[in-house]
């Protein structure tokens, strides 16, 4: 992924503001027919090689009836590999195929529809664009996303999409149930009372993120969404059979292909803090395809920029002397306001928490 052609006369400032102006995202250069894409998409050289060799994500049957195998197989997952799949989660296949198929049609739907809903304001309802960080990362993502906080306080059904609000609203609940189970076994896995997690809210609020990744007709010079970890407490995604996901291990990416039925479940920055370092949140990133487009649906359990005065930290039974604290504690909020408005650098926002 290098850089080509002239620099003269390259205002970068005035092609986002432009670009982000047209309110149609990706999608709409993709439907203009372009073959090359814009500059302001393309992305320096990936200094890290992908594995050649092939690496089964753990898959975690969450109907077995051994409760203490599945707890011993996160622990081993999220201290390791920070990722992993869960499957007899709860949440029927139909309504999983329903949703991708309602954020497909938020974003295929008609441009003048969907610019309603384009915002770079996170306290509406519903946000609509192309790139949270457009202003400050090295490179746009070829990516449209539209997110809605769904708890702990929902908008009113009236002011989610039309297209894909009942399945939003069905879909969610699911996820939030399946955060229940989910907390309860890392909370065992981090040899806490199965409520523990809980206790701290942390299954408490979730985002609903639909990503729309089109069909690049240049993907080897951009990516679907640079090297990044998760801001908050842990992070539920469906992806259709498209695929493109990748994360880092041992410094080389390694590809989470798509599996029927499973959902991906990662450590977010938050988590690892509360277990001074124990869990892993690790980086990851979406390759940008020829083929396309790609469908995700990313569900982030964290109260994010909500003003709540609630302080995270290392939990108190998991330091000692010999394990003291490797964090300052912060609010969710303080510590989502510093990721996401530095300038991403590929960085994780941890480090300025560090004590």
């Amino acid at each position: 992924m290098a850089a080509t052609g002239d620099s003269t006369c390259y205002d970068r400032k005035a092609e986002l503001k432009a670009f982000d102006e047209t309110k149609g995202g990706v999608k709409a250069l993709v439907d203009a027919g372009i073959q090359e894409i814009p500059r302001i998409f393309i992305h320096q050289p990936e200094p890290l090689p992908k594995s050649s060799t092939p690496f089964e994500i753990p898959i975690l049957d969450l109907g077995s009836t051994d409760r203490a195998s599945t707890v011993e197989k996160i622990r081993e997952a999220s201290e390791t590999l920070g990722f992993f799949q869960v499957v007899n989660h709860g949440i029927p296949v139909t309504v999983m195929n329903e949703v991708i198929q309602g954020v497909r049609r938020f974003h295929e739907q008609d441009v003048e529809v969907k610019k309603r809903f384009y915002t770079r304001d996170p306290s509406n309802a519903v946000v609509y664009h192309s790139n949270f960080d457009l202003y400050t990362s090295p490179a746009a993502a070829w990516r449209d996303t539209f997110y809605t906080f769904m708890a702990p306080s929902p908008p009113s059904p009236e002011e989610l999409p039309e297209v894909c609000r009942d399945i939003q609203i069905e879909y969610s609940n699911h996820v939030m149930k399946l955060g229940g189970v989910l907390f309860g076994l890392i909370s065992e896995a981090l040899n806490l009372n199965p409520s523990h997690l809980s206790d701290l809210d942390c299954d408490k609020g979730l985002a609903f993120f639909g990503h729309y990744y089109p069909a690049c007709p240049q993907p080897d010079l951009t990516m679907g969404a640079t090297k990044h970890s998760d801001y908050g407490f842990l992070t539920v995604l469906l992806q259709d059979e498209v695929g493109g996901l990748q994360i880092l291990n041992n410094n080389q990416w390694i590809d989470v292909p798509p599996t029927p039925g499973a959902l991906v479940i990662n450590i977010g920055d938050i988590l690892q803090m509360m277990s001074n370092d124990k869990l892993k949140s690790v980086e990851h990133r979406v390759v940008a395809k020829e083929e396309g487009p790609r469908v995700s649906v990313a569900c982030f359990f964290s109260t994010s920029l909500a003003p709540l005065t609630a302080l995270y930290g290392p939990i108190k039974e998991l330091v000692s002397d010999e394990n003291p604290p490797r964090y300052r504690e912060t609010t969710v909020h303080d510590y989502i306001q510093y990721s996401f408005y530095r300038e991403v650098d590929g960085v994780s926002g941890l480090l300025h928490f560090k004590l």
